[in-house]
């Protein structure tokens, strides 16, 4: 039976949308750099900015496989009726060569375009006649198909800019300047906390009532996910001298500490009183369905020079949803990452359902294309405990608070590929 206790108004819950903000405007970066070799960097973040060594590309190239030639040349040999002589062969790697009046070049993707040439025709619109002339089919414009020195990047210029992720992509750009050594952050230490006297870990016998520690090889993930170090104070038990021993421990070994369970209002939720002892809370509640009962707070004398605390709820969708939409851009934060918006467009409900009250809620959802745009259905049960639907599921269709949904109208949809970055 539903009692109907997840429908409950509370009051004073922050607005989501305000509290990503105000987890963002918190998140000061980490102090520290160090040197890595490019090969060891994929995933950490840039402490300044990456200047180019060189132009790129470095001499003028060929874009294709074709023949490099004057468009003088090509419409003297035109109205002369007759084609171009090949007088040189030009591969990838080669020098730069000067082209001969009256003849053409062989050339290759990539190889430096001769000196002379201002154009390159690709082979598919050449032929050849029996003399080996080169004949080209239609109008050839100045500069087609070829590169230009420099039109990526000059060297000294910035190439990247600090705070950005080094993804193969941004490896090979610096590759392809020739730098062997990057200047980044330090990789986060998160000190992880569970709570729970029902908890016990993966592998363990189990007795009915317990529970297995889904939450902490979640977070885990998550955390390696984003290339922070992750200090595992284990299963903490629920008492306030526990909580609070845990706590100290997290507070003087991590920059960032990350609990689980133990933050609503209950008996037996010590994470709160105990963290206002030690430190002070910034906000505790934020109006989303899952995900309510999440904490940010600090352990230490301030909040600027205390040790940061994010308390997710125990449920395991709710643990999810509180560390992409609020745990992770604060995250991206303390590694010198800029902040970046929150994804979320218009997409049609295939499925209608009694709307939140009081709260925003974020179904899990999948897309089906079939019709060629795509429409969201339900991954499976929405509670705030079942991961099979979060497993499956693309991303999160966004209802407003009180706001039912319904087949066929358009909601906003935000996909779970950007919490992966």
């Amino acid at each position: 039976m539903n009692c109907g206790c997840a429908e409950v108004v509370t009051p004073g819950l922050l607005d989501l949308f305000d509290a990503r903000a105000r987890m963002i405007d918190a998140a000061v970066p980490v102090a520290g750099r160090e040197r890595l070799a490019l090969d060891e960097a994929a995933g950490r973040v840039l402490a300044g900015d990456a200047l180019g060594d060189l132009d790129l590309p470095g001499v003028d190239n060929s874009a294709m496989d074709g023949y490099a030639l004057r468009l003088a040349d090509l419409e003297d040999a035109k109205a002369k009726g007759r084609g171009l002589t090949v007088a040189q062969r030009v591969p990838a790697g080669a020098g730069v060569l000067h082209l001969p009046r009256g003849g053409c070049a062989r050339i290759f993707t990539g190889a430096p375009v001769p000196l002379g040439a201002d154009a390159v025709v690709p082979q598919e619109r050449t032929r050849i006649d029996a003399q080996g002339h080169v004949h080209v089919e239609g109008e050839v414009s100045a500069a087609a198909n070829i590169r230009r020195r420099g039109e990526e990047a000059r060297a000294g210029e910035r190439v990247l800019a600090a705070g950005t992720r080094l993804t193969p992509a941004a490896i090979a750009l610096l590759a392809s300047h020739g730098i062997a050594e990057v200047v980044v952050r330090p990789r986060l230490t998160v000190a992880l906390i569970s709570t729970g006297d029902e908890l016990i870990e993966p592998g363990s016998p189990r007795v009915p009532g317990q529970v297995y520690n889904s939450n902490a090889a979640m977070l885990r993930a998550l955390l390696a996910q984003q290339q922070c170090r992750v200090l595992d104070l284990g299963i903490v038990d629920d008492t306030a001298s526990a909580v609070q021993e845990a706590l100290i421990v997290a507070r003087d070994s991590a920059d960032l500490v990350i609990c689980t369970g133990g933050v609503s209002v209950g008996e037996e939720d010590h994470v709160r009183p105990v963290v206002e002892r030690l430190g002070g809370i910034a906000f505790h509640g934020v109006a989303i369905k899952p995900g309510k009962p999440f904490v940010f707070g600090w352990l230490g004398a301030g909040a600027a020079s205390g040790t940061p605390l994010i308390g997710l709820p125990g449920n395991p969708v709710a643990s999810l949803v509180g560390w992409q939409l609020l745990a992770l851009p604060f995250v991206h934060g303390r590694q010198g990452r800029p902040p970046a918006p929150l994804q979320h467009y218009p997409v049609a409900a295939g499925f209608s359902r009694r709307g939140p009250r009081g709260r925003r809620e974020l179904l899990r959802v999948v897309l089906d294309w079939t019709g060629g745009a795509p429409v969201a259905t339900l991954a499976g049960g929405q509670g705030s405990h079942m991961l099979g639907a979060a497993s499956q599921a693309n991303g999160y269709l966004m209802i407003d608070a009180n706001t039912h949904v319904e087949e066929g109208h358009v909601y906003g949809y935000c996909p779970g590929t950007q919490f992966l970055g």
